[in-house]
């Protein structure tokens, strides 16, 4: 086997992993969309642990319009651009019509809600437990946007 064959060999084995690992994982949108939901995951427990810390009640603004979020604790980050967004909240903890809030409390229970983050046909959902105050980030399957 000459240099040559095995260098082919070694390169139609890189691109069958990456055709396999594109469309296992959803390839690069995929890996966008999950590092999207788990950092806002992420952020909804640190606004619950500022709360029970302070004492004192602490939210997480969503616009989903804007594509933006912005804590109490004066965090914020970007929604991507081509993600489909739908938040679902309290009414009474909106402070505008555009935007979404999620509450946490002193005692760690929150308003409750639930962001669901999509492109492409993958979802992903992060989820609030209003009375526990309880943070669940998954991938939803089967069930749609509907």
């Amino acid at each position: 086997m000459s240099l040559l064959e095995l260098l082919l060999v070694i390169a139609l084995l890189a691109l069958a992993a990456a055709t396999v690992a594109a469309s296992v994982g959803g390839g690069w949108d995929g890996w966008r969309l999950r590092s999207c939901a788990r950092e806002l995951g992420t952020e909804l427990r640190l606004v619950r642990a500022a709360a029970m810390a302070s004492g004192q009640p602490q939210r997480l603004l969503i616009d989903p319009a804007a594509r933006v979020w912005r804590s109490s604790a004066g965090r914020s980050g970007r929604l991507p651009p081509r993600l489909d967004i739908r938040v679902t909240g309290a009414r009474q903890a909106q402070p505008q019509a555009q935007q979404a809030a999620i509450v946490f409390f002193p005692d760690g229970a929150s308003s409750g809600g639930r962001v669901d983050l999509g492109l492409r046909g993958v979802d992903w959902r992060v989820d609030v437990v209003w009375i526990s105050g309880e943070v669940r980030v998954w991938r939803v399957r089967g069930e749609g946007r509907g």
